[in-house]
């Protein structure tokens, strides 16, 4: 049975004591009113009812109300009510109530006449049965409109407003008393009100556009008129908050990227070419991933280390559990380690409450591959280490340390045996490491796989850039397998994306016009083996190998000069001295052989 409160004794009050009283699932626990003589108090005792003046001391008995229906007309009654009730119990306001009570009153009407003329039992049970289904329907909408997180805007036939729920509020930021009663254009700050529109019509509208409130709020509308018996009594209007919409857009476009961070999306059907270094590779690969043994890939920027890493996890054990990747040249020495191990709750400024996994543990059971090893500082070398060997991690700023079942593939371009000859590499991490190598080779030591990469980098770019090339000129083709590709796969992808960009859509043969000028290779045979080199002075000749060096690695990062700076081993002041030195006021697409000799 549903416990019920009263709260004001008017003649609303005593509309809703009239229709409430006899009803075989509500019981009216007390009528509330600060006057002893208000006619709802009257006819509450009349109907053995009980009435107090203070509506406090009900909300501590048993059982607790569930509704507590407010016919005061007074705001700051409702607002005490809404602080002060029970948790599970709610609150209806006059306003909201009086919309409802307008659909009962013509049944209430009809009752009272079928009190005096009806003869027929049988019809005034009928009746009496509807009407009970009426005010249970009417309860569960008022509790719906209430609670619901959508706003609600319900206007009358002549377009003034008689309903709006707290949603409403806050997403308009107008209350009750700026809009009951009101025009129904009370509320627009930029459009047509759909009210009126609605009301002239009497035909519904669907999503449209319009900015709400002072706060001018970007919503999408719905309206549909209300009619009552073949007449129109208003419409009823449900506003929804756009910014919610792309806030929650974002939030599941964040939680798909989280997800397929998870995935490892490549396979080795994936790794192209025939050549023995790539197959060699390729076999070792798969050897190791039926084993739990940390994984070392080694091979320049742009020769397909991660591809691999994916490879290798998807045909392992572990392939229904997460992938992870971490690039640890990306992040600064104090982010990666708390992205790797995670922290405790106020471990740091800005710190999540509760504190936060690392890759480690959301890797628990799968693969975590750390790319770029080669570029992690020696105090996060250290833990990593400790991790490795103890398999578990302590997080940043906690002392307990967690368990973890995490197979490690790194990566690294570096030369590993000279870092740790320099000590900017652990030794011991770097055996923990190096249990089960892979060389992954260059493109330049397996040019006969160029036409078979070639090939497939077109398909998917025609794909792409919405281009229909069906073949690669021999010529061209002849062009791509002299060059030497310093920047490796990844180069060839990016030369043959520009040629085609470059294309006419309708062409479907890339020509060696449309290819950019690619250099041979600085240290070529071709130019080891000139007879009458010019031997100049040593300086000059270091001079010229530092600018080569400089405009590769600025190509190799597409101008970044803070990285170009990092990877070179210098300062940025000093990478900005040696350019205006060289005179190099923009990066090259390829540094050219000139440049070194």
């Amino acid at each position: 049975m549903i416990q019920v409160i009263i709260v004001g004794a008017g003649q609303g009050g005593c509309k809703l004591i009239d229709a409430l009283a006899n009803h075989p699932e509500i019981h009216l626990q007390v009528v509330v009113d600060l006057r002893e003589d208000a006619p709802g108090i009257n006819l509450a005792r009349k109907y053995g009812i009980a009435t107090a003046r203070d509506y406090a001391p009900f909300f501590q008995s048993n059982p607790v109300p569930d509704l507590i229906l407010e016919v005061t007309g007074n705001p700051m009654v409702y607002a005490a009510l809404t602080d002060q009730a029970p948790t599970d119990t709610t609150v209806i306001s006059g306003t909201a109530l009086h919309f409802f009570m307008l659909l009962i009153e013509d049944k209430v009407t009809l009752i009272r006449k079928l009190r005096k003329n009806l003869r027929s039992v049988t019809e005034l049970q009928q009746v009496a049965s509807e009407i009970s289904s009426l005010r249970e329907v009417k309860t569960l909408l008022e509790a719906v409109i209430e609670s619901t997180q959508d706003a609600i805007s319900v206007v009358d036939e002549n377009g003034r407003g008689i309903l709006i729920n707290p949603a409403y509020t806050r997403i308009t930021g107008l209350t009750p008393e700026q809009v009951i009663d009101q025009p129904a254009e009370v509320d627009i700050a930029e459009g047509e009100s759909m009210h009126m529109q609605v009301l002239r019509t009497q035909q519904s509208v669907r999503a449209v556009h319009m900015r709400l409130g002072p706060r001018r709020r970007e919503v999408l509308v719905d309206v549909a008129p209300i009619i009552v018996g073949g007449e129109l009594k208003g419409s009823v209007g449900v506003i929804h908050d756009v910014s919610e919409i792309q806030r929650l857009t974002e939030e599941l476009q964040r939680a798909n990227r989280y997800i397929r961070s998870l995935q490892a999306k490549y396979t080795f059907d994936d790794i192209l070419g025939h050549s023995t270094s790539l197959l060699l590779a390729v076999e070792q690969a798969r050897q190791a991933a039926q084993t739990p043994a940390t994984v070392l890939l080694r091979g320049e920027s742009g020769t397909g280390k991660e591809l691999f890493a994916h490879a290798i996890h998807n045909v392992s054990p572990r392939h229904f559990n997460p992938f992870v990747r971490v690039n640890c040249a990306a992040l600064s020495e104090s982010l990666l380690e708390s992205e790797l191990f995670g922290y405790e709750e106020g471990a740091f400024t800005g710190a999540r409450r509760g504190g936060k996994k690392g890759l480690f543990e959301e890797a628990s059971g799968g693969t975590l591959f750390l790319d770029e090893i080669g570029e992690m500082t020696p105090a996060t070398q250290a833990k990593l280490l400790r991790t490795l060997q103890e398999q578990e991690i302590v997080r940043v700023g906690g002392t307990r340390p967690v368990s973890v079942h995490v197979r490690v593939i790194a990566a690294t371009h570096v030369n590993l045996e000279q870092a740790v000859a320099a000590r900017r590499f652990r030794e011991d991490l770097y055996y923990r490491l190096n249990v089960f190598p892979i060389v992954i080779p260059p493109l330049r030591y397996r040019k006969e796989d160029i036409s078979e990469l070639t090939q497939h980098i077109v398909y998917r770019h025609n794909q792409a850039y919405g281009r229909h090339v069906q073949q690669v000129d021999r010529d061209a083709l002849q062009i791509l397998e002299r060059y030497s590709w310093p920047g490796n796969v990844r180069e060839l992808e990016n030369t043959i994306g520009r040629a085609m960009i470059h294309m006419d859509f309708r062409d479907q043969v890339l020509r060696a016009s449309y290819l950019p000028l690619l250099q041979m290779s600085p240290i070529s045979s071709s130019i080891l083996s000139q007879p009458n080199v010019d031997i100049r002075p040593l300086t000059e000749t270091v001079q010229a190998a530092e600018r080569y060096a400089i405009l590769q690695a600025l190509h190799a990062v597409q101008g970044n000069k803070t990285e170009t700076a990092r990877r070179l081993g210098i300062s940025v002041r000093s990478l900005y001295y040696k350019l205006e030195q060289y005179g190099v006021s923009k990066v090259p697409e390829v540094p050219e052989v000139q440049d070194f000799q």
